[in-house]
């Protein structure tokens, strides 16, 4: 008589198992459970003067769980502050790099770091160079998820550093100046 009155619970309790099953959190890793492959591409970078020359530096982006990692190297630039963006065409004709056109904006907002209205998906810190003229260094774009986005659309895109620094709040550029660095992003195997 135990037995029979152990299975009328268990047979009770069984839609509950069902329903907790059904309600469990899906986990934002693989079918295997590993963690998201990342997404990872990377840019020669041209200068204006340079544009049939050879490259004045690089930059790869990774994106993961935890944002977008701009890694960027140049050589040989001045000393100085400098705006940086990322473009939405994947195109870097000199002199003047306005083959990029402009900043990647999927959601329309308006330009600007500091903007109360902003800002481009494409918009990034300013780039401040040494009196050595070198730069080497990783930036985390915590709001950039390049592996949810549209970023590599038909059309590619680019990274542009301009001739000055970005007030981080002016459409469409910042009052950054000309475009003197370009470089198309290809996605890295």
């Amino acid at each position: 008589m135990g037995t029979i009155s152990g299975m009328k619970h268990l047979f009770k309790a069984l839609p509950f198992v069902a329903i907790l099953a059904a309600c469990s959190v899906p986990s934002d890793d693989g079918p295997s459970g590993d963690a998201p492959a990342s997404v990872k591409y990377t840019a020669e970078l041209i200068g204006a003067e340079t544009g049939d020359g050879g490259p004045v530096g690089n930059v790869v982006l990774d994106s993961g769980t935890d944002g977008t990692k701009l890694t960027l190297s140049l050589t040989a630039m001045k000393a100085g502050t400098y705006g940086m963006h990322l473009h939405e065409t994947g195109k870097c004709e000199a002199p003047d790099f306005k083959s990029a056109g402009g900043h990647w904006n999927p959601e329309s907002k308006e330009h600007g770091l500091d903007n109360p209205n902003g800002s481009h998906a494409g918009d990034i810190p300013n780039l401040n160079v040494a009196a050595d003229g070198k730069f080497d260094e990783q930036i985390h774009l915590m709001q950039l998820k390049l592996a949810a986005s549209d970023f590599m659309d038909a059309d590619g895109a680019a990274l542009v550093i301009h001739a000055g620094p970005d007030d981080n709040v002016t459409d469409p550029s910042g009052n950054s100046g000309a475009r003197i660095i370009c470089g198309v992003f290809r996605r890295a195997e």
